[in-house]
């Protein structure tokens, strides 16, 4: 886990509020940046799992280099 993954679940949980907030205002505008949101937060934890996979990656090319 990294910092783009707080991010991301950060903005989730602020697209679901802003969302039901939008949705019980009756706040159409609202209700769908809170549905963008969550879309933005999904492509932010794609992207914080991408970093991951390259860590681990560079890491274990790294750790086997040290090793021979």
């Amino acid at each position: 886990m990294n910092n783009q993954h707080v991010k991301s679940a950060v903005n989730n949980v602020k697209g679901k509020i802003k969302e039901e907030v939008g949705h019980a205002t009756g706040n159409d505008k609202q209700a769908a940046e809170g549905v963008g949101d969550q879309i933005k937060a999904k492509i932010e934890n794609a992207y914080g799992d991408v970093k991951d996979a390259v860590k681990k990656g560079v890491d274990k090319v790294l750790h086997h280099e040290k090793r021979a």
